[in-house]
């Protein structure tokens, strides 16, 4: 292994200037022996570990897995509780918090504390949490586990500091909010219900106080048992019984009658002056069969009635639809309206409803306006003020997952003209029929940041769309949608293999290419197709131009140096006649593509639109392998993608393949490796799905050299799910196919159904005693599409970079070049001539073709970037965006515009060329062109590898960041490659990580948290000492309305018969205490004393004090108020008084 890696070095070092890059275990910044030091390229570098820091930002997207719903109608925010322990507090667009119980244990409900800025929650494992909403992170205050009894419901009265927690052994306890402690009071379920009952009444399922008594506490048990319990008495006031399971209790707001839901779809009326039966039974949707027997119904889960004060109550209940032998019917929210009865059908299974009043109080009329629906994968919100119950247009970005996300893209400082041009194009696709009326949930308060700027987010999706986000200032809000499905024919059923096909997904997005500045945009779909779009402010009418291309290249067919000499560097497609479909050695897909692109002219609207779609072609039977990398180039006009089989480079201006060539061509004569021949019939496999193991065999030299991942992590390989069709197009074809490997049996189907990234399981090995082994058990872990082919006799290109370099040693000035990458850590460099003129542009053929190797590392490569003598990052050459659609001007003809960022014009004295950086999943280096001299290398990590890496602007510097597979965040100086930041961040527990987790400049990043969720993150200290600025206040000083006013008569006779003092109950003094053996309470991080310091140091000082000023003013408005009518009502009666002196100062005594 030794002789074979200093070989490799020897490779590397063999050219003039060129030096061995030090060996494994070198510091970094050492410079390589004998080659050029930093000091002569006189690189400042301005970054230090302090600038970094790494603080979760915000999360966006829907909650996934969601358990519980809760309103605060006085501050009008809403929380959602998740089955991962995650808490959702959302309020007006821009209020977002997310917050995460420590334990992971799922919320089963949530109870706010109404305009007091506080949220309690219950959770799995049996403890209460009071968390704190006065601040801009939410944290717990305090905590309170219960040891023996497990709880099953908790309800909190307005403006209460007692709770009533139910158990499931059927007691009920109560806590103090405020101390968190449990009191001596104890409902126990024995005295709950009568000594004769002997069966026990099952769990609490229900609490809740009297409208028309505080002091009257009505407890639902899951047998169908409910009892209204006198807390000043501790006794019962009376028992219902009924045969079916209870699921909730809604009361009216008189308090005089309640309506329980039950498990047979029935709704039963109770009337509190009779309590034998109820007054009222009713099927809503069960109907009576032709021998008088009712229809079995579902379950109602929940009912809430509210009376409304201008028209007729509501009765709102979910479920209770009767069963229907086909099973076909959709989860269902019935609104009982008078004698209205409207079914609203959903699209998934509904977690929880709750119906939003105007009233805080549970003893007015309740005048609902809208009800909130929490839907295992929506959020909806319906409007009960008008007749057809429209919904609202939810402002939060909750339709991430419409299609499960299969990549993410992230771009910083945009160009400030794209978000509002993508949002008027938007704009048009909106859906409507929404509800006019404003989204109910608008509390807390939002200001834009000061430190914000454009930033986009792309997200590809398995159906084929493709989303553009605004993320500018730590938002997200949805800009563009687009369908790439509709540059396709529709698949026909029952034509060649779509039999099997008809459940995939042929149109999922495997990666994205985007130039904000010339609004190119390139799609690769896993069906083994590239598409190019160009963006258009106008609509149009054009065909779309289709290349197919066979790129199929044998491991076996090694490219000598007189076959070298006999081929040309690039391929001219008119030499290779295509092989037609049927011949004889062919299978009955050879030669077609996957997908039939429409022939026919198609109606564009505005926004981006098709112009050229690439297809790779199935060859021998054998469906074409995914595409791993892919880049493109405004300026040049051209478009470069590779796969494991080889590299193909459009020039998409002529519309023609430019080169076609596998990856051993591209070596030339120069191949490092020593390829193993082998049969490829032996160790034949099918291709696998995303996760299945692969058991191949690997030499252990191979393995060496090469991250045993890199195909299909950094390679972005997933499972191929392409279609087959027919096309009558003339196809392109590459250079002719060698034997094919592993054909597949007849019948058996090529494909599986697209997984998206957020679905990707895979397992990590913590630790293993050798580097083979833990490499070898790396390699059966993860997940492979090439699992079919040998991996020592496949080099992937992993990864495509144009930029203006050096295309060969000792060349004086820059020309346009393609840097390419592969899974064997070698990276390769074509240069390219293009002709300068436009004209000729258009009509002479450009010619490029390999220059040898320049450097090698281990590993995969991931990642180019360019840097001149100065530090400052090389941006590629663009073209200047113009409107491919505009109107035409025939005095000045349009003219393509190029924008070159060329090393030698960006510094005067830069006779020493520029900086490359190579990064790949073990080490990164810097080579100094063109030269081609290695000047640092850094191993990046020996017991994994990286996952992402990309090199990005800090602080007004720019340093390379990388993401490692045991979940460490690492940035590393550019050019000395000096570490400044290693934080063990996030532990990688399945493969949406890996495929999802993006870096962008600003000091951002972001991957996909859950399939449903976006998760955002900084590594900048300047962004963490500014996120308190940029987050919202969950929580804004509001006046609690008041209570309205009854009559006297009302008062008097309905009224309640005493004020309920509950501390006089609960307290300490009168109940005593708990057992200590019951609930333990645990004091959290941020207690009361440590309020301050949470609410974000001097920020939050700030805001309090604002909040103070504000409230004393308040107060001293009111005093100042009641200070003139005081003074007023001195002087009325100053002058009455005089008035009654002076009439009565002439009369005598008797007269008085």
């Amino acid at each position: 292994m030794k002789k074979f890696r200093k070989v490799l070095d020897g490779l590397s070092s063999s050219s003039p200037g060129g030096v061995a890059s030090p060996s494994c275990g070198s510091a970094a910044g050492t410079p390589t022996a004998h080659a050029p030091t930093p000091q002569d390229i006189h690189v400042q570098e301005t970054l230090v570990s302090e600038n970094f820091q790494i603080c979760k930002t915000v999360r966006h997207g829907f909650p996934y897995q969601p358990t519980c719903l809760a309103f605060d109608p006085v501050q009008k925010i809403l929380a959602i509780g998740s089955r991962t322990g995650g808490i959702r507090i959302l309020g007006r667009p821009g209020v977002d918090c997310y917050s995460q119980h420590e334990s992971g244990a799922a919320v089963l409900q949530l109870q706010f504390l109404i305009n007091e800025g506080a949220l309690v929650t219950a959770c799995a494992d049996d403890t209460l949490h009071l968390w704190n909403l006065r601040q801009r992170r939410p944290a717990i205050l305090h905590s309170l586990k219960f040891n023996r009894e497990r709880i099953t419901f908790c309800h909190l009265p307005f403006q209460s500091k007692w709770l009533y927690v139910g158990t499931e052994r059927g007691n009920t306890h109560i806590v103090n909010i405020e101390s968190f402690v449990l009191s001596g009071y104890v409902i126990m379920w024995n005295k709950a219900i009568e000594l004769a009952t002997k069966a026990h009444p099952g769990p609490v399922v229900h609490l809740s106080d009297s409208p028309k008594d505080e002091g009257k506490l009505l407890i639902g048990f899951e047998s169908g048992t409910v009892v209204q319990w006198d807390l000043r008495a501790k006794k019962v006031d009376f028992r219902i019984y009924y045969d079916e399971a209870i699921h909730s209790v809604s009361w009216h707001h008189e308090g005089k009658q309640f309506m329980c839901s039950h498990s047979d779809g029935s709704l039963t009326m109770w009337n509190l002056r009779n309590t034998a039966r109820p007054i009222q039974i009713t099927y809503p949707h069960g109907k009576i069969l032709k021998d008088g027997r009712k229809e079995s119904c579902k379950p109602i889960l929940k009912v809430e009635y509210k009376t409304s004060r201008n028209s007729e109550p509501y009765v709102i209940f979910s479920g209770g639809l009767s069963y229907d032998k086909s099973g076909g019917r959709r989860p269902t929210l019935t609104i009982m309206h008078g004698k209205a009865i409207t079914v609203l059908e959903m699209d998934h299974p509904i977690v929880e409803f709750l119906v939003l009043c105007d009233t805080p109080y549970s003893n007015e009329v309740q005048d609902p306006y809208a009800v909130v629906v929490l839907l295992e994968k929506d959020f909806i919100v319906v409007d009960l003020t008008q007749s057809n119950f429209p919904i609202f247009e939810n402002p939060y970005p909750m339709d991430i997952h419409e299609s499960p996300v299969t990549c993410t893209a992230y771009f910083a400082e945009c160009p400030p003209d794209i978000i509002p041009i993508l949002y008027s194009i938007g704009a048009k696709q909106k859906k409507t029929g929404y509800s006019h009326k404003e989204w109910p949930v608008s509390g807390g308060t939002w200001t834009l940041g000061s430190q914000t700027y454009p930033e986009i987010i792309v997200t590809g999706h398995a159906d084929g769309t493709v989303k553009f986000w605004d993320a500018s200032a730590i938002t997200l809000q949805m800009l563009y949608k687009l369908k790439t499905s509709k540059v396709f024919e529709k698949p026909k059923v029952g034509e060649g293999r779509m039999g099997e096909l008809v459940e995939e997904d042929p149109y999922a997005v495997q990666m994205v290419s985007w130039c904000p500045q010339s609004r190119l945009f390139c799609v690769v779909g896993i069906s083994a197709h590239v598409i190019l779009y160009r963006f258009s402010k106008h609509d149009a009418n054009t065909q779309i131009v289709s290349l197919e291309v066979r790129l199929q290249f044998d491991s076996e067919d090694v490219i000598s140096p007189s076959e070298a000499e006999n081929n040309p560097c690039f391929s001219d497609p008119s030499s290779h006649s295509p092989q037609p479909p049927g011949s004889p050695g062919s299978g009955t897909q050879d030669s077609l593509p996957c997908l039939k692109v429409k022939n026919r002219p198609v109606r564009m609207p505005p926004g981006y639109q098709a112009e050229l779609v690439v297809q790779l072609q199935w060859v021998d039977g054998e469906p074409p392998q995914q595409i791993t990398s892919l880049d493109i180039n405004s300026a040049y006009g051209l478009l470069a993608f590779g796969n494991c089989n080889g590299l193909t480079v459009v020039d998409f201006l002529q519309k023609t393949i430019l080169m076609c060539m596998g990856t051993l061509d591209l070596y030339g004569a120069a191949d490092p490796y020593q390829r193993l021949t082998r049969s490829p019939r032996k160790n034949r496999q099918s291709t696998s799905g995303l996760t299945e193991l692969s058991d191949n065999q690997v030499s252990m030299d191979m393995e060496r050299s090469k991250s045993p991942t890199s195909d299909h992590v950094n390679g972005h390989c997933t499972s191929p799910t392409s279609q087959p069709c027919s096309v009558g197009k003339p196809r392109i074809t590459g250079v002719p196919e060698g034997p094919r490997l592993t054909r597949r049996g007849p019948g058996r189907p090529p494909f599986r159904k697209a997984q998206s990234a957020a679905c990707m399981e895979i397992s990590l090995p913590v630790s293993s005693h050798t580097e083979e082994s833990r490499e070898n058990s790396f390699s059966r872990s993860r997940s492979s599409s090439v699992s079919s082919i040998d991996r020592d006799t496949k080099e992937s290109v992993t990864t495509l970079q144009f930029g203006e370099s050096c295309g060969r040693k000792g060349d004086a000035l820059p020309t346009a070049c393609l840097w390419v990458g592969t899974s064997l850590g070698v990276v390769l460099l074509l240069p390219i001539s293009i002709p300068t003129e436009e004209e000729e542009r258009m009509e002479e053929p450009i010619t490029m073709g390999p220059s040898g190797t320049v450097l090698m590392l281990k590993g995969s490569v991931l990642r180019f970037a360019f840097l001149d003598c100065g530090g400052a990052l090389i941006q590629s050459p663009y073209e200047v965006w113009r409107d491919p659609n505009g109107p035409e001007d025939p005095d000045r003809p349009r003219r393509r515009k190029l924008v070159n960022f060329s090393p030698s014009s960006s510094q005067e004295a830069c006779s020493d060329g520029h900086l490359a950086i190579v990064c790949s999943e073990k080490q990164a280096k810097v080579i100094l062109m063109p030269t081609q001299a290695v000047l640092f290398t850094h191993n990046i990590t020996e017991s994994s590898f990286l996952l992402r890496a990309d090199v990005v602007s800090v602080c007004n510097s720019v340093c390379l960041a990388c993401f490692c597979a045991n979940g460490h965040i690492m940035t590393l100086s550019l050019p000395s490659l000096r570490p400044l930041m290693d934080i063990n961040y996030l532990p990688l527990t399945d493969l949406r990580i890996a495929r999802t987790f993006v870096f962008t400049n600003g000091g951002q990043a972001l991957y996909l948290s859950s399939p449903t969720e976006i998760q955002r993150l900084t590594y900048s200290q300047e962004m963490t000492d500014n996120l308190q600025d940029m987050l919202g206040e969950l929580f804004t000083p509001i006046e609690t309305p008041e209570a309205q006013n009854k009559g006297f008569l009302k008062g008097f006779f309905g009224g309640n018969a005493q004020t309920f003092d509950r501390e006089e109950l609960f307290g300490e003094a009168a109940a005593g205490k708990a057992s200590r053996s019951l609930a333990q309470h645990i004091p959290g991080p941020m207690g009361l004393e440590n309020m301050k310091t949470a609410a974000g140091g001097v920020v939050g000082d700030l805001a309090r004090a604002r909040i103070a000023l504000d409230q004393r003013g308040e107060r001293l408005g009111e005093l100042e108020e009641r200070t003139a009518l005081m003074m007023n009502s001195a002087e009325t009666f100053s002058t009455h008084a005089h008035q009654v002196m002076l009439k009565q100062k002439d009369k005598k005594w008797y007269q008085l």
